[in-house]
């Protein structure tokens, strides 16, 4: 529960002391991850971004920031760029990181639990600057292995695959957020997708020569690996054939991991069936906020 109310928080950040919050680098890893391991279920996404690239890194396509006490202590940690994650004790820590993300350029999308964005929405508004708009979605997840007959073509996808799943994954966040990233950022786009291949967390089930199942495997921690991006083709769906994929890959991903979680909007019935019926579980309401850009942006989902 946040200790501080918004009252206290005055200043040109909003703040009490505005050299509280600061950009963190590789010197602050070791203390970042300390605090974000307090609670690793609404932590996981940025605790995956410092293991895989540091705090300093293109590849995080934003700036790691810390909030502390008047006495040095971290309070809050947030990841302000292209995609805004954060974790914060207290409203004068989400104030600032409100504040922070409103002046930040190329900020497109606000993800985390329900209670934290409504919050953090109240302070990133009071400039009358509002998302251009609200996804109200699931966080489900899995953590039980289940009997399964396996799709022999299922496997991480490799680099000359690029083609079949650029696109793909171009479609997809057209239809989840209105913007193709293929149209504004072609040469970023593509290479995240190359890269995120080259990690190996790009799995497909391709036959004939035709993409039939897509997931991405977005970050890992040991508590929580977090999928994006599940694509079943159209002439697989309904006859069991993406349930019987996302429970592989998740019986897969579960020898190495305590959890698997997704996220899925609320009103995509059709794909809560699906992943109900893979054995995940609904366990708290997440929102996303896309916000009104100044300038061109990047593809804005969390992948590649």
């Amino acid at each position: 529960m946040f200790k501080v109310s918004r009252n206290n928080c005055q200043g040109p950040l909003g703040l009490p002391n505005s050299a509280r919050i600061h950009p963190l680098d590789n010197g602050h890893k070791t203390e970042v991850l300390n605090f974000l391991a307090a609670h690793p279920l609404r932590t996981f996404i940025m605790t995956s971004c410092i293991n895989d690239n540091g705090l300093v890194s293109s590849f995080n396509r934003g700036t790691f920031y810390g909030f502390r006490a008047d006495h040095g202590r971290l309070e809050g940690v947030a990841l302000i760029g292209d995609i805004t994650l954060f974790d914060a004790e207290n409203d004068c820590a989400l104030a600032a990181f409100a504040r922070l993300t409103r002046a930040c350029p190329t900020a497109d999308v606000v993800l985390g639990r329900a209670e934290r964005v409504d919050r953090f929405l109240s302070y990133y508004t009071q400039a009358s600057v509002k998302p251009r708009l609200v996804c109200y979605e699931l966080l489900l997840r899995n953590r039980s292995t289940a009997n399964v007959e396996t799709v022999a073509s299922l496997r991480p996808a490799t680099f000359n695959e690029l083609e079949l799943v650029v696109p793909m994954h171009a479609q997809m966040a057209f239809e989840e957020k209105g913007v193709n990233p293929l149209e504004v950022d072609p040469v970023g786009f593509r290479q995240r997708c190359a890269h995120r291949i080259q990690q190996g967390r790009v799995w497909v089930a391709i036959e004939d020569g035709r993409l039939k199942f897509k997931a991405n495997v977005v970050s890992e921690t040991p508590e929580v690996t977090y999928l994006e991006g599940v694509y079943v083709s159209p002439d697989h769906r309904g006859n069991g054939y993406g349930r019987r994929c996302l429970t592989q890959l998740t019986n897969h991903l579960l020898e190495r991991t305590d959890s698997v979680c997704l996220l899925v909007n609320q009103k995509n019935t059709a794909a809560q069936a699906c992943y109900r019926k893979a054995r995940y579980q609904f366990h708290e309401y997440y929102d996303t906020l896309y916000l009104q850009q100044q300038q061109p942006p990047a593809d804005s989902g969390l992948e590649p």
